[in-house]
């Protein structure tokens, strides 16, 4: 799956990435709905996964991310045996840092549950500092 982005200068395909799961037990809190820190953890999951399927071996032995900043926005709770999508997309690259989405989406219904916004460093695993966002890398998400 992919959306549109124009900007100034470019048109750019960006590449979606989706995973899917069932909430369980353990993802829910004393309301019996899934606990916000669990929110949190899909959407750390979800930028893992995409980051593992489509990085070579090469790149992700010599780099990697660290979360900068991050907002969530709350639309609806998820309940116990809900069927939930993950989906994510980089919105945003420059410099060292990109802008990642994920959208937490009720799969049967497909409502909106919950929407971040995290901005990530690009770090080099050899110095241990943020690292320029390389065109090999750039062609992962767009």
């Amino acid at each position: 799956m992919s959306l549109i982005l124009t900007s100034k200068k470019q048109k750019f395909i960006l590449k979606t990435h989706e995973i899917f799961l069932t909430v369980s037990k353990d993802d829910l809190d004393e309301l019996n709905h899934v606990n916000n820190v669990r929110y949190v953890h899909w959407v750390q999951e979800v930028a893992k996964d995409h980051w593992l399927t489509f990085a070579s071996e090469e790149i992700r032995n010599a780099n990697f991310w660290v979360m900068l900043t991050h907002c969530i926005e709350y639309k609806r709770p998820a309940f116990l045996d809900d069927e939930i999508k993950l989906k994510t997309y980089i919105t945003n690259s420059e410099g060292v840092t990109c802008t990642r989405i994920v959208e937490i989406i009720n799969n049967n219904t497909n409502k909106l549950l919950a929407k971040s916004e995290t901005t990530w460093c690009f770090m080099s695993s050899k110095t241990l500092k943020p690292a320029r966002i390389t065109d090999e890398v750039f062609e992962i998400f767009y």
